[in-house]
């Protein structure tokens, strides 16, 4: 039989960190609640979630950059939301922060989770945070969980 390579429980003293854009606030608050529910509910103390505010989507992986090169973390989950416009402003940013976010992943062999959601319409967000759709902040805290017990369990060499 294979083995599965993952922990049962949570390392102790676990922390997880979130990056959060304060644009688009009435969506970006309920993906924070659903995370950090998510995560408390699985056990983790409040006191080990950090929470970090940005003004936007676009600044979020500077600040996961910066929480990323503590190695305090066993994840790192970005919350936002950009809501296309007249123009094509929204793709920028959606690519920029995407693979700036994909990058620091793969740097520090750290899950950072893509919560940030790209939407061409305000009722769409509104299904994708806590809506018919769900809530993305919780699938991000709910990922998060399981690679935080998937990579210990992982050979490093």
């Amino acid at each position: 039989m294979p083995q599965i390579c993952e922990l049962n429980t949570l390392p102790p003293k676990i922390r997880f960190a979130i990056v959060v854009a304060e644009w688009n606030r009435n969506i970006t608050d309920k993906l924070l609640a659903g995370a950090v529910e998510t995560l408390t509910a699985a056990g983790v103390p409040d006191e080990n979630i950090d929470i970090a505010w940005v003004p936007g989507s676009w600044e979020i992986p500077v600040a996961v950059q910066r929480m990323a090169d503590t190695c305090r973390y066993a994840a790192i989950i970005a919350l936002g939301a950009v809501i296309k416009g007249e123009t094509a402003h929204d793709r920028a940013i959606n690519d920029g922060v995407t693979h700036g976010l994909m990058r620091i992943a793969i740097e520090h062999s750290l899950p950072v989770m893509l919560g940030v959601l790209m939407c061409d319409t305000l009722e769409q967000a509104i299904h994708r945070a806590g809506g018919n759709v769900g809530n993305k902040g919780v699938e991000c805290a709910e990922a998060a969980l399981k690679m935080a017990r998937l990579l210990p369990a992982l050979p490093t060499h």
